[in-house]
């Protein structure tokens, strides 16, 4: 697909939620970035061309993972893309810098995702351009959220809590991946894989521990929280007292994809069954962790 091939999108296939035949693995999978359906009239307001625009995506996420139901386990995703709307945020960071009107008091103009121009609705693509030829009205923002940001949430929080109920816990793995240079932003080698767990407020240590032992094994330069720890949505699900674990994966997308032209590269295939494996294994350790408990 050419990178300025951007679908239209419909709010009735906003959401994406694929169940198996049977529910085998305590798990749930979510890819929240992956969405490449454009309304119309966001990228008509937009200051930066088709291009430009998807540099925010995790493309292609949904696909690495897209096995899952086939392993018994369900998988959601965003059809939207995440420069329209950021489900990885709180509902309301908002960059009161963007609205033409002030926002209301309970909006979270301070957090860190704000100051880096991306909160909810995004003020930048993940290259730093700013997105937006004029600025938004608070009431555009609330649309968005009520219409997509908590459908969303409603649907994961859902697939989160029936996977409790079945198994008595489960695993929420949220899926994404990253620009290569970010990978090696602390100057070192750059990573393949990054495993975030909130610096082990999240997740079990013997689960990340799994996922790291079993990419090593498979090659991959693995880091662990750095440069990313975990979004809201590892944060916000991750109870591990309770049996509810998240965590976040993050592929450099160099492996996989050309991030100039938008097309996956020939290892797609190879890396997809690798991360197949990754999910049965990990469905394994959270069955083992439960019969423990």
């Amino acid at each position: 697909m050419d990178g300025s091939d951007l679908r239209q999108s419909t709010r009735d296939d906003a959401i994406e939620v694929r169940q198996p035949v049977a529910h085998l693995l305590p798990l749930v999978l979510a890819s929240p970035h992956s969405g490449c359906n454009y309304p119309a009239a966001f990228v008509a307001a937009s200051r930066l061309d088709p291009l430009a625009l998807r540099r925010s995506e995790d493309s292609f996420v949904d696909e690495l993972f897209g096995a899952a139901p086939s392993l018994g386990a369900p998988i959601i995703s965003a059809a939207f893309p995440r420069a329209y709307l950021d489900v990885n945020r709180e509902p309301y960071e908002l960059d009161p810098a963007m609205f033409s009107d002030a926002l209301p008091s309970f909006v979270n103009i301070r957090s860190p995702r704000v100051r880096m121009g991306l909160g909810t609705i995004a003020k930048v693509v993940a290259s730093g351009e700013e997105i937006y030829a004029g600025k938004l009205c608070f009431a555009e923002a609330q649309r968005r959220i009520d219409a997509l940001y908590q459908p969303y949430h409603a649907a994961l929080r859902a697939l989160v809590e029936t996977t409790e109920t079945q198994f008595g816990g489960c695993l929420l793995i949220d899926c994404h991946s990253m620009p290569s240079a970010a990978g090696a932003a602390d100057g070192g080698d750059s990573a393949d894989i990054v495993l975030g767990d909130c610096h082990g407020v999240a997740c079990a240590a013997r689960i990340v521990e799994a996922a790291r032992r079993f990419l090593d094994e498979r090659g991959f330069v693995v880091a662990l929280n750095a440069p990313y720890a975990g979004g809201f949505t590892t944060g916000h699900y991750g109870n591990p007292r309770r049996g509810r674990h998240a965590l976040q994966i993050e592929i450099n997308r160099a492996i996989y994809m050309d991030e100039r032209s938008y097309c996956r590269k020939p290892g797609f295939e190879s890396l997809a069954r690798e991360m197949t494996a990754l999910v049965e294994r990990l469905g394994a350790v959270m069955r083992e962790a439960l019969h423990r408990s």
